[in-house]
């Protein structure tokens, strides 16, 4: 079991199904016409496969196929729709509204909004991770033209009540938006039923291969316009330029066609799972806490912290069998502790000290099993050789500790 190595850092990215490879292998070369060239066999035959892709994508999500707009990825996506939003709605207003737990592709589009002329709020949320409904309605104002606020957090696993925030847009008469990047194909995400306008989601986060997004724009009541922030050649109703990724988009469709299908019955045992995981960890090692809301979050994920044990050193313990998370991968160059668990106001030593465990399709009970014996003992270890998690257990207060620096 040892040699094997263990993933369960699938919030990062998901290995591509054999079925979505099977599906996409035709067009590297026997089917590689560019989609876009309308006078041979070639063309027409790679834009059917775009075409039917974009029906299968649009089914998982229950929208118009014309609705679907392709892009490299969800972080393409997010630029798109608030950028996008931003400069056709300019006359409107400034003013957007965001979480400050939201994932950097949009935090720092919104960055960039503010250098534009822009007025972003950043709403805080609840120790559980949830935004406060009615401090989002208050921030609502006269000048906003846009809310977005991620339908499932990419390091906890927590779940925003989308419908009752895309109501609020609606009575406020404002633009709602959703990086649903984590929760696409993974539980059922129907934009129109919750009132969202845009939605920014990606084929590898589901088993499909990287480099190929989409953003969901509405076409009806209301319908939505974007500025493209990609020029030539007017693909995508205008909306993003660039030869489209045939083989990328056919692997999108075919992991949308298989999440439809097998969803629910994968959130069964990926819950088991998870459960099994955090229950044994929690049991076996004092001071573990498991960070965000229990009660609304996606099946397959845990973060938890382990009080006076830095997370990094914790991952080296175990990091040549098992790949797990300490934060987003798209931070996880940083140092600095994770931005989203601070905002749920963990202090820096517990924010420090978390692993998010992100499970998958192809984890087995066996790998759980081996996980939780190698976390229980990794955990220990560094409790042994560590003089603060000894003064912590003999009744130290470590919080009223002056520590020197040298």
């Amino acid at each position: 079991m040892n040699k094997k190595l263990i993933y369960l850092d699938n919030n990062a990215t998901t290995p591509c199904d054999p079925r979505v490879i099977e599906a996409m292998t035709p067009y590297f070369y026997e089917l590689h016409g560019n989609a876009a060239s309308r006078n041979h066999p070639f063309g027409w035959r790679s834009e059917e496969a775009v075409d039917y892709a974009r029906e299968q994508i649009a089914n998982l999500i229950q929208v118009d196929p014309k609705e679907i707009i392709f892009t490299s990825g969800a972080t393409e996506a997010d630029n798109l729709a608030l950028k996008g939003v931003y400069e056709m709605y300019s006359r409107k207003g400034n003013h957007i509204i965001t979480l400050e737990t939201e994932h950097k592709a949009v935090l720092d589009s919104c960055k960039k909004i503010e250098k534009m002329g822009g007025e972003v709020t950043y709403l805080k949320v609840d120790r559980l991770g949830r935004v406060n409904l009615q401090e989002l309605e208050d921030a609502i104002k006269d000048t906003t033209i846009l809310v977005s606020i991620m339908w499932a957090n990419n390091e906890t696993g927590v779940i925003q009540d989308m419908k009752a925030i895309g109501e609020i847009c609606a009575r406020k008469g404002v633009l709602f938006m959703s990086d649903a990047t984590q929760a696409v194909g993974k539980i059922p995400t129907f934009p129109k039923e919750m009132g969202i306008h845009l939605m920014a989601f990606t084929a590898h986060k589901m088993y499909g291969p990287k480099g190929v997004g989409a953003l969901f724009v509405n076409r009806k009541n209301p319908r939505v316009k974007v500025t493209s922030q990609m020029d030539g050649g007017g693909h995508e109703r205008g909306m993003r330029s660039g030869t489209l990724n045939v083989p990328g988009i056919v692997g999108f469709g075919k992991a949308a066609e298989i999440a439809a299908k097998e969803m629910e019955s994968e959130n069964q045992r990926l819950a088991g799972l998870r459960d099994k995981l955090e229950k044994a960890l929690v049991d076996k090692l004092e001071e573990t806490y498991v960070n965000g809301d229990v009660d609304n979050r996606m099946a397959h994920v845990t973060n938890l912290s382990f009080k006076h044990v830095e997370g990094e050193g914790l991952m080296m313990t175990f990091n040549q069998e098992i790949g797990v998370s300490s934060g987003s991968a798209c931070t996880s160059a940083s140092l600095e502790p994770s931005y989203v668990l601070i905002a749920l106001g963990l202090g820096d030593d517990l924010a420090h000290s978390s692993i998010r465990f992100s499970l998958g399709r192809f984890t087995t009970e066996e790998e759980i099993d081996y996980t939780i014996d190698q976390i229980v003992n990794g955990v220990n270890h560094m409790r042994d050789l560590s003089p603060i998690w000894e003064m912590y257990k003999e009744g130290v207060d470590l919080d009223s500790i002056v520590w020197e620096e040298h």
